[in-house]
């Protein structure tokens, strides 16, 4: 339910279904037929593929999704995406991911794929326009060292959530020593 209710204007097929969750196509049949019964889901054919879809007009369907909203963490789902892009050494999310205003939600430091995150992120986020930013571990702890205003800006916020962070004891030194 969580994933149609999370992304009520996607489609998904059944394959697609079980990758996304982890779980057996047998269990996913069956789940997806139970909630096709009820009503909160619809079908529909296209090239030799059953999509299902979230049916915006069932009774409960805007309960549902206030539900599922309040418990559903929507950076998880980006934590986990963004480092199947590559290897990541520093995440902070900010901006309205903490629902705040700012020049950069999202600010990742390591190697990662950068089309395939601006793929992502259009995607999968199209409703919300992410602003993000991508440095290598060189650049970032180069700025550091350097004492740049946007970096330092980032790490200052009150309002952020830093969920990866290799690179902890580099930035406590710099801190403690007052470098920053």
């Amino acid at each position: 339910m969580g994933l149609f209710l999370l992304h009520p204007k996607n489609e998904f097929f059944i394959r697609e279904i079980t990758r996304k969750l982890s779980e057996q196509i047998n269990s996913v049949r069956r789940e997806l037929d139970n909630l096709r019964k009820v009503g909160l889901l619809k079908t529909r054919s296209r090239n030799r593929k059953k999509y299902y879809y979230i049916n915006p007009e069932f009774e409960l369907f805007e309960e549902f999704k206030m539900i599922f909203s309040k418990v559903a963490n929507p950076q998880d789902e980006i934590i986990k995406a963004v480092s199947a892009f590559g290897e990541i050494n520093f995440l902070l999310f900010t901006g309205q991911f903490v629902g705040a205003t700012g020049d950069v939600d999202m600010l990742i430091v390591g190697e990662i794929d950068k089309k395939a995150l601006k793929k992502y992120l259009e995607e999968e986020l199209a409703n919300s326009k992410i602003k993000f930013t991508v440095m290598t571990r060189a650049d970032f702890l180069y700025r550091l060292d350097c004492k740049d205003k946007f970096v330092l800006d980032l790490l200052n916020k009150s309002e952020k959530n830093i969920p990866i962070n290799k690179l902890k004891k580099y930035i406590d030194v710099r801190v403690k020593a007052g470098n920053c």
